[in-house]
């Protein structure tokens, strides 16, 4: 190891040479990297963004197993389903209990602007928490109220005057669907890509907002499982009892690898995400191979002469190996830096979850030592064919 280091010590930069020498070319090179790792922080950002803020509701959902129809896409398609699975689901040995909730997107008034946008509505049993939410959880009573509701504090709009006036212990009327109803508290769970925000209340509250929804016919089934009793073996027995029916059966996990799964593979703007990323990626490919082909051509001759003294191709392969790895990890700090700003920009605009995380950087980091590290092997292809005897 330490004759590894002399030797890298007593070794000529000549890739950092040779890219220092033309500092204009190099300001290029870099800016180019920067911008397409930037392509590709952004689509990576959205795209996990999709993923944590459409989850956020199935993460929790206090359930242990959860009922839904087969016809469901995801949380904000659902389909419904007779009530009777849940009595069905009660005979099972360690369900400890069953319950309904009910999931919906409304158009409300928003109470200070007046200007109208889609929440997702959500009703339950006030008797049972049915999400892990403390200060849901806090305010149940409240849900039992006629036309009452609680409203997110995080969902995307101007509220600002709103959420003073219920802090204040007021209470704020609006419109849903051409009804009025009270809003009386705040939690904070988030908008998503489907939904601005998330209003909560009891089954009945819900209903008197979906008049065509019967009471019977539910969204999704809630089984808690008795202390001590494996939660996925009752679910798997459920899968043997409610065969052939109208509903599948999901664990906790299940069900919220089932949202994802949606967002990933059903929904188009997961692949888009993805393809912005490949687009990304390819764009730094190009502009690197441009700036090694460039490179490689301007000292056509000197590496020639290398050659004809003996170097041999790996050497001078490694030369330009080491300019691409060079301009990955220059052009990567600035494609590192002004992500940072602009995730904030969006997360302060849209109130979308889009954080740097240190997975993330790696991997883009990985993929910008890759992205040149290929552009250098495409541009020494002339290089590795260069004859001295063609040269002079």
């Amino acid at each position: 190891m330490m004759g590894l280091i002399q030797e890298l010590q007593r070794r000529t930069p000549l890739g950092w040479l040779q890219l220092s020498h033309h500092k204009s070319r190099l300001l290029v090179a870099l800016s180019g990297i920067a911008f397409a790792d930037v392509l590709m922080f952004m689509q990576l950002g959205f795209q996990n963004a999709l993923y944590d803020s459409n989850t956020r509701l199935n993460s929790v959902v206090l359930a242990d197993i959860v009922l839904m129809s087969t016809q469901s896409r995801n949380t904000q398609n659902l389909s419904t389903f007779s009530r009777r699975r849940l009595l069905q689901a009660a005979d099972i040995p360690g369900v400890r209990s069953t319950e309904a909730m009910y999931i919906g997107l409304v158009t409300w008034k928003n109470p200070q602007t007046r200007r109208k946008t889609t929440l997702q509505a959500i009703g339950f049993n006030p008797e049972e928490p049915a999400l892990d939410l403390p200060e849901v959880n806090a305010q149940l009573d409240k849900l039992k109220l006629p036309d009452t509701f609680i409203f997110d504090r995080a969902a995307r709009g101007e509220y600002k005057e709103a959420f003073a006036q219920i802090d204040a212990g007021k209470t704020v009327t609006t419109e849903v669907d051409k009804r009025t109803i009270t809003i009386d508290g705040l939690f904070k769970l988030g908008a998503s890509f489907g939904a601005d925000g998330t209003l909560i209340s009891s089954s009945d509250n819900f209903l008197r907002v979906f008049p065509r929804q019967l009471a019977g016919s539910i969204n999704l089934g809630l089984i808690y499982t008795q202390p001590g009793y494996d939660s996925k073996q009752i679910a798997e027995i459920l899968k043997l009892y409610l065969s052939n029916e109208d509903v599948k059966v999901l664990t906790r996990e299940e069900f919220i690898k089932f949202e994802e799964d949606y967002w990933k593979q059903d929904s188009p703007i997961g692949f888009i995400f993805s393809l912005g990323t490949l687009m990304g990626f390819l764009v730094g490919v190009i502009i690197v191979y441009q700036v090694l082909s460039t490179d490689v051509n301007a000292h056509i001759k000197e590496y020639a002469t290398f050659k004809a003294m003996g170097y041999r191709n790996l050497y001078l392969l490694g030369v330009i190996f080491e300019e691409a790895i060079i301009l990955a990890l220059l052009g990567f700090i600035p494609g590192l830096l002004v992500p940072l700003g602009l995730y904030r920009l969006t997360r302060n605009a849209t109130d979308l979850p889009i954080y740097m995380t240190v997975a993330r950087a790696l991997f883009v980091l990985l993929l910008t030592i890759i992205m040149c590290t290929l552009s250098g092997a495409i541009a020494t292809r002339k290089l590795q064919s260069a004859d001295p005897a063609d040269m002079f």
